[in-house]
């Protein structure tokens, strides 16, 4: 069989055109809406804090445009598959069109990893802004329905020995679960279930509140500076290579790399939008310029109000607003109630994504037909929304913060990575295709944006590559003991059947 046989652009399509079974409620408003939900979240109120007081200090900064900048290339390669093949598949359906079904099979299963743990990842740091909301208001949750229950400490010795680094390095928290963020991921599951329209409603509400507290941060911050702070702006190296200095710096891109993660998100709603080859384009960039701005700005404020090395928190804004004394103890509850909008909203578009991936991927043939069921009432894929809510739920309520952003990091850059491929093969080898948008100097952003995520991704613990290898290491077995047999181009007189509800 050919594993490298790929859908042609003409029929993906066509393919959009016809398939009217989920809604088209999504205008360039809703979309950049949502890429800001998902983007203005984790990266801002909970990461940023710990990455500078684990490997960058104040230079922070510095990763944020890094991160920024490899971002900024994938983001145009995404604004022209988005435009010119509106599927619900995203990077997975690009692949597709592009460098054939084996790559796509690696791009889906590599962005069930991306969505499935941001949403979790996201989740965990929600949980604890509500933890210092409700003790700010006199109600505080025992420690030990808060936390994962174990947490790891990777060891320098285990190398890329998988066996070492799953059973090595566990440590006991003495927590049973993190129950605020199982709940949050099991009401979001529910909403989304519900509906795309009440859904997107209900992101562009709250990404008005975190949008609000985001500016009364700046804005108050910034009259509270102590330049000391960011003295030294990048720390000296401890000697050990992504301990702060300048390798800090490239571990600590790597790291946030997931605060970005949304603007591709966006791309996944594709079947949905009411004329997703002009506002595509516009969710996803405008969604992207928004949130860099704002991220290199809210970093040197908040590096500058108090110490990096008071930041390793799960609520670093809110620390660092408890630092100016008691008179502004007004603020901090307000930016807990942001952080807790902007983190729901996350947490919604991940949810979002990840159950349409599952949908299309279903569509081809790779997955069973079920995770294609669509609810007859609410025009959702019920059943992989269902399934993504339990498995995040539990994710969520086990494992810390740090471990999963790492992973979900590795596997956006290599998802991006592989879009920008398929991008500058496709303008050889289908030059003809009609594209709403094309990516300004493609010879250019196309190499640079593999070069910069491929830079990023290196300086990612080793670790957190040899999970990556082995979660692709499952994905291989499934489709090559499924996917590949069932696959709708390897029988397309007879595809599989498609569910209905």
């Amino acid at each position: 069989m050919n594993i490298f046989r790929r859908k042609s652009v003409a029929d993906l399509q066509a393919e959009a055109l016809n398939d009217q079974r989920l809604h088209r409620a999504l205008g360039p408003l809703n979309l950049t809406a949502l890429g800001i939900g998902a983007i203005v979240g984790a990266g801002i109120f909970v990461l940023t804090g710990q990455a500078a007081a684990q490997y960058a200090g104040p230079g922070i900064v510095f990763s944020f445009i890094l991160a920024g900048i490899a971002c900024t290339f994938a983001g145009l390669c995404y604004a022209e598959f988005s435009a010119m093949i509106p599927i619900s598949g995203s990077a997975y359906t690009y692949g597709y069109a592009t460098l054939g079904e084996f790559v796509a099979w690696i791009i889906g299963w590599d962005l069930i990893l991306e969505y499935l743990f941001a949403a979790s990842t996201v989740a965990v740091g929600w949980s604890g802004y509500v933890t210092a909301f409700l003790k700010d208001l006199g109600i505080a949750i025992p420690a030990a329905f808060t936390s994962a229950p174990y947490d790891h400490k990777a060891s320098a010795e285990a190398g890329l020995n998988v066996w070492r680094l799953f059973t090595e390095g566990w440590i006991s928290t003495g927590a049973v679960l993190n129950i605020p963020a199982m709940v949050v991921v099991a009401v979001i599951t529910i909403l989304l279930i519900i509906g795309i329209k009440e859904s997107a409603a209900f992101n562009n509400v709250i990404v008005a509140v975190k949008l609000v507290v985001i500016f009364l941060f700046i804005g108050i911050g910034a009259a509270y500076i102590n330049r000391q702070n960011w003295h030294h702006f990048i720390p000296e190296n401890t000697g050990t290579w992504g301990h702060f200095g300048w390798s800090g710096v490239l571990r600590a891109a790597g790291v946030i790399f997931f605060a970005y993660i949304g603007f591709d998100s966006v791309s996944t709603a594709a079947q949905e939008a009411k004329r997703p080859q002009r506002d595509m384009p516009i969710g996803i960039l405008c969604s992207l310029a928004v949130c860099t701005v704002l991220y290199i700005v809210v970093s040197l404020i908040l590096t500058g109000i108090v110490s990096y090395t008071k930041l390793n928190v799960p609520h670093p804004i809110s620390v660092a607003i408890s630092s100016l004394g008691p008179s502004l103890a007004w603020l901090r509850v307000i930016i807990n109630i942001g952080a807790i909008a902007g983190l729901s909203s996350v947490i919604l578009v991940m949810m979002l994504g990840q159950p349409r991936i599952f949908y299309t991927m279903a569509k081809d043939g790779l997955l069973p037909p079920v995770f294609s069921a669509v609810h007859p009432r609410f025009r959702t894929p019920w059943v992989a929304q269902l399934l993504t809510g339990l498995l995040a739920t539990l994710i969520a309520g086990l494992f810390p913060i740090g471990l999963l952003g790492e992973l979900v990091s590795i596997g956006t850059l290599l998802a991006f990575m592989i879009v920008c491929a398929g991008v500058l093969v496709l303008r050889f080898t289908d030059p003809q295709i009609q594209r709403p948008f094309r990516t300004p100097m493609v010879g250019v952003v196309a190499p640079l944006g593999i070069l910069f995520c491929g830079w990023l991704m290196y300086g990612l613990p080793r670790d957190t590559w040899a999970r990556l290898l082995l979660w692709m290491a499952i994905g291989l077995v499934i489709y090559f003991t499924y996917g590949m047999r069932r696959s709708v181009l390897a029988h397309p007189k007879n595809p599989p059947a498609q569910e209905k509800f």
